[in-house]
């Protein structure tokens, strides 16, 4: 190739690297973190939809004893579309923590060696 090919790419040139900038973009926008975070996010908005999230922790006990079975209660007298997005939003922040882990594994790993 000579030096005016290089500074003026083709238009094949441009459309494939086009082609590739938009796919890596897509891998980012479409990662399992991303998704899990977009879930958790709907779920999470869907239970402040269904519940007035501000009383429940208002009537919450003092006793830090009582609390997972006030919680637990509280899921359990919940109509059945509020606790699906909360395990929806549970499985959510399970596969975003195991993504982050990951990331974090891979920056982490090529240092130590």
């Amino acid at each position: 190739m000579t030096n005016n090919t290089m500074t003026n790419p083709s238009t094949i040139e441009r459309i494939v690297l086009r082609r590739i900038y938009t796919m890596r973009v897509l891998r980012v926008l479409l990662s399992n973190a991303t998704l899990a975070l977009l879930i958790s996010g709907v779920a999470l908005w869907g239970i402040g939809r269904e519940v007035w999230v501000a009383h429940v922790l208002q009537n919450a006990p003092k006793d830090i004893r009582e609390i997972p079975r006030f919680y637990i209660d509280a899921f359990d007298h919940t109509r059945l579309l509020v606790q699906a997005l909360s395990v929806i939003t549970l499985a959510g922040c399970i596969v975003l923590a195991r993504e982050t882990a990951r990331s974090i594994s891979r920056l982490v790993a090529p240092a130590l060696s």
